[in-house]
């Protein structure tokens, strides 16, 4: 099992291979917002739950970055997306989606 933590720093690593490539593709998938690459309008997580109360937000973030980083990472499978808790920037109503997941079989 394999952790991205949305809440710490990281550098892009070019040239990455094997889990590193992987991990990192799941990272940049995360913190993408659907509809601002280019050449890829369908790249990234929909912002479907901006301005919803935060339980129905974390719910529907939850539900997106399962749908959307097993599509676009087809290597990977999600096991557990949970949010960390950051205090102090609660009241902006911001979330960090922490995911938990398992590398596939190669086939």
């Amino acid at each position: 099992m394999y952790t991205v933590d949305t809440t710490t720093e990281w550098r892009q690593q070019y040239g990455a291979t094997s889990i590193t490539a992987i991990l990192q593709n799941v990272r940049n998938i995360l913190s993408t917002t659907r509809g601002t690459v280019p050449l890829d309008r369908t790249f990234g997580i929909r912002q479907t739950f901006l301005d919803k109360p935060q339980a129905e937000a974390m719910a529907l973030f939850s539900g997106e970055v399962i749908a959307e980083v097993e599509k676009q990472e087809p290597r990977v499978r999600v096991l557990r997306v949970e949010f960390a808790p950051r205090t102090s920037e609660a009241a902006d109503g911001r979330l960090y989606p922490v995911v938990t997941l398992e590398i596939k079989e190669a086939a």
